[in-house]
C-alpha cells in the first residue's frame, strides 16, 4: 500500500466513523425520547425514577450483547450507566415538575 493509498483509506475510514457518530446521536436521541415519556408516566402515578431490578438486567443484557458483539463488555457497562444516570436525572427532574415523587 502506497501512503497515496493509505491516506485515501484513512479518509474512507473516517467517513464511515462520521456517519457512525451521526447515527449514534439520532438514536440516542429516539432513546431519550423515549425514556421521557417513561418519565412522564412514572411521575403521573407517583411511581419512582430509578428502577433498580430493571437496570441490572439491562446491564447483564447489554454485557451478554456486547461479548456477542467482540465489544469489551465494560465499556459497553460504562456507556450504559451513563445513560441510566441521565435517563434518572431527567425522571427525577420530569416528577420535581409534575409534582410526584
Amino acid at each position: 500500500m502506497t501512503d497515496a493509498d493509505a491516506v485515501s483509506r484513512l479518509q474512507e475510514l473516517r467517513r464511515s466513523i462520521d456517519n457512525f457518530d451521526a447515527a449514534l446521536v439520532h438514536i440516542l436521541a429516539e432513546r431519550f425520547r423515549c425514556t421521557k415519556a417513561v418519565g412522564v408516566l412514572k411521575a403521573t402515578h407517583d411511581l419512582p425514577p430509578a428502577d433498580p431490578e430493571r437496570e441490572k438486567f439491562q446491564i447483564e443484557r447489554l454485557r451478554r450483547l456486547a461479548n456477542e458483539a467482540d465489544l469489551d463488555p465494560d465499556f459497553a457497562e460504562t456507556f450504559l450507566n451513563f445513560i441510566i444516570k441521565e435517563v434518572i436525572h431527567h425522571h427525577e427532574a420530569i416528577a420535581a415538575r409534575i409534582g410526584g415523587n
